[in-house]
């Protein structure tokens, strides 16, 4: 009796260790996945706010569009890298429309009660398929808020709405919040990730896209930026 109830002791305490074991593993990848998301995530705006493009003579096609609030959404025209998510489902078209969304999470998949940052992409000239509209990429999930500001040269300060939709921004900060479980007594708090980018691209004017008189960069024609007599340093 003596040693069985010694062999039962030891049975629970090797059961409770495996339980913690466990449990201790799940939160270990759920922590990694979660850390991986959040590289991908900042990686894939930083890589595409970089490559933004926008041309005077087609600015229907390169808008920069800002909104905050209870629906928050970020797109622009970018020409990708070969390594950007999801570029082998659009071979030789990296020049693609990016729309970063805020959207309800899917309970029913196990991605919690937050709502996820999602990512659906077009090439330019063409619609978005269905198959994109209705299985966008998931970047982030339990997300909490996602907020854009754009640096106004005017106002020298970050604002939160982007009304010259067609011009590109020189700077934009992202602040994307993740939700922890301190609403519910946990002891992980939320985590706040901020990122300043810094947008090297400027609009391309009409004359350089249209190539008038076949002299771009040189003098005369409609040229914005004539070499005789014009406003434009010499060697630039």
């Amino acid at each position: 009796m003596v040693a069985m109830a010694i062999f039962s002791l030891v049975i629970a305490a090797i059961f409770t260790t495996w339980e913690l074991v466990l449990k201790a593993t799940a939160t270990g990848q759920t922590a990694a996945i979660q850390a991986q998301r959040e590289r991908i995530t900042m990686r894939a705006l930083e890589e595409s706010l970089t490559c933004v493009q926008s041309f005077q003579a087609s600015l229907k096609y390169y808008t920069f569009i800002v909104a905050n609030g209870d629906e928050p959404l970020l797109s622009y025209t970018s020409r990708l890298p070969d390594v950007f998510p999801r570029n082998g489902k659009f071979p030789g078209l990296n020049l693609r429309r990016l729309t970063f969304q805020l959207e309800a999470g899917d309970t029913s998949t196990g991605g919690g009660a937050g709502k996820n940052l999602v990512l659906r992409q077009s090439p330019v000239l063409m619609d978005m398929d269905a198959d994109e509209q209705n299985y966008p990429l998931v970047l982030a999930r339990d997300v909490k808020s996602f907020e854009v500001e754009c640096w106004d040269t005017n106002q020298a300060q970050f604002v939160t709405e982007w009304d010259n939709t067609n011009s590109i921004p020189a700077l934009v900060r992202i602040t994307l919040t993740l939700r922890g479980n301190q609403d519910t007594g946990g002891g992980v708090p939320d985590r706040v990730l901020t990122r300043d980018i810094a947008v090297p691209s400027t609009m391309l004017p009409t004359g350089y896209q249209a190539g008038r008189n076949g002299n771009v960069g040189g003098g005369g024609g409609n040229n914005p930026f004539p070499r005789n007599g014009g406003s434009r340093p010499p060697g630039q």
